[in-house]
This record gives C-alpha cells, sequence and structure tokens, in this order.
C-alpha cells in the first residue's frame, strides 16, 4: 500500500491518520508543493491520497500556484476510485475540486467542538466508526457547501458542513480529527503567539479543555482514521500484467 501525502504548510502531522497508516503497513510518499516541490503527474504510484490543512484558502492560486493542479488531482484520484482524505484545507480543497464553493472568513472554530453525524453519515462506513456524535479539534475561519453529488455525512450548531463523501470512498473533513493530544500540544508550543491572538484564554485553561475532551476525542479520531484507511484498495499486478484492486481489473 503505497500512499500519497500532500501536506500544505510546516508543521502539519499526520497523527492520528499516520498511526492508522503505520497499523497497515502503508508506505507513505510525502510532498510538500509549497516549497516549490512539484505534485506527482498522475495518480498511478499510489493506491490513495491524503491532503492536510494549511493555512491559506483554497483559493488562493495567486500565492500558491500549485492548488488548481492539487484539486484536478484530488478529482483524478475520486474519479478512479482510490481513496482520498481532505482534512480542513484538504476537505475545501476537495469540495473544490467538485464544483463546490469555498466560504472565506465566514465560520471561526477553534478547539475541540461537537460533531453530529447526518442520517446518512450514521450508515457511512467511516464516519460512523467514531459514534452519532463526537468531539474532534477544530482550526479554521473557511468552509466549503456540499458538491453536487456528494453525501453530507456531518454537522454542527457553528458549521453545517462539516464533512461529506464523494464517489466511492473520497472523504472531505472539516475537523482535524488526526490531532489528537500530541498533535493539539505540539500546535501549541509551535503557534503560540498565533493562538494567543486567536483566543487569549485558550493556553491558560488547556489543561481544564484537555481533561474534558482530549481523551474522547483522540479515541473518536483514531477509529475515524483506522475505518478510512480500511477503504484502501491496493493495486497489484497479476500474471497477464493487467492491474488489479480488490479483485476488479483497472
Amino acid at each position: 500500500m503505497r500512499v500519497l501525502v500532500v501536506e500544505n504548510m510546516a508543521h502539519s502531522d499526520l497523527g492520528q491518520v499516520g498511526v492508522a497508516l503505520e497499523e497497515a503497513g502503508a508506505g507513505i510518499d510525502l510532498h510538500q508543493p509549497f516549497t516549490g516541490q512539484a505534485l506527482p503527474g498522475d495518480i498511478h504510484g499510489h493506491d490513495a491520497l491524503v491532503v492536510l490543512g494549511g493555512e491559506q484558502s483554497a483559493i488562493d492560486d495567486h500565492i500558491h500556484p500549485y492548488l488548481p493542479e492539487l484539486a484536478r488531482l484530488m478529482r483524478a484520484f475520486t474519479d478512479a476510485g482510490k481513496s482520498v482524505l481532505g482534512i480542513c484545507l484538504g476537505s475545501q480543497l476537495l469540495a473544490r475540486a467538485h464544483g463546490g464553493d469555498n466560504l472565506l472568513g465566514k465560520t471561526l472554530e477553534f478547539g475541540w467542538h461537537g460533531i453530529e453525524l447526518t442520517d446518512e453519515g450514521k450508515r457511512d462506513p467511516v464516519l460512523s466508526a467514531a459514534g452519532s456524535s463526537f468531539k474532534s479539534f477544530e482550526w479554521h475561519s473557511d468552509s466549503f457547501t456540499i458538491p453536487s453529488g456528494a453525501v453530507h455525512l456531518a454537522t454542527n450548531p457553528a458549521v453545517a458542513n462539516q464533512a461529506f463523501r464523494i464517489g466511492r470512498a473520497a472523504y472531505g473533513m472539516q475537523f482535524h480529527f488526526e490531532a489528537g493530544t500530541r498533535v493539539v500540544e505540539g500546535w501549541n508550543r509551535t503557534f503560540e503567539k498565533h493562538i494567543n491572538r486567536l483566543d487569549p484564554d485558550w493556553l491558560q485553561y488547556y489543561p481544564e479543555h484537555a481533561a474534558r475532551h482530549a481523551q474522547h476525542a483522540d479515541a473518536a479520531g483514531l477509529a475515524l482514521a483506522r475505518a478510512w484507511v480500511a477503504t484502501i484498495r491496493t493495486a497489484r499486478i497479476v500474471d497477464n500484467g493487467v492491474r488489479e484492486m480488490a479483485g476488479v481489473s483497472v
């Protein structure tokens, strides 16, 4: 299993997704296009794609000219039936890739917040792994509209569109379910000044927030990560030279 992971800024972290990928024995091919590194030219060298968050918006093409190509790559993985995971900015890019709108600066959330599954979410094999409601870490001010043909999976009172699925296994999740306690505490240290501007009380009261929410959020995040990794179909070459994926010729 070979997974392409795209980081959109420094100090990104696969967190719980990385744990689940390691458990599955996945090989990770990390790309950082925000540094000028080129994205792969096609989808054929990877079984799945993960796109992490970032400080930019999903339509900041004038600052980050790789964004349209990344959106096209996400669409290509989806159309091929390969597993895709977009987290935060990644979810907004997945929505963009499939014709959804990006909503800029209208949906500020920071810290641990509740996530509620829709009826479709409760039937979804990935989202339902964490239960019908759970806590997850949020850090965003942008959001998205659900693309045509996608399934709305999760919501909360602040931001209606928290997760969607399009195609077989392409998931956009606005919330940072990958951000377990280790990741959150690392962000507290790395982004201290920014967090103090965003929420002056966060660091002071962090131990209380963590005591209430971290254990539950960690468990939910790992359950979601394992369930998404389980959707990955690994391609192999059979004797006649045809690529097969989960028993289906591709």
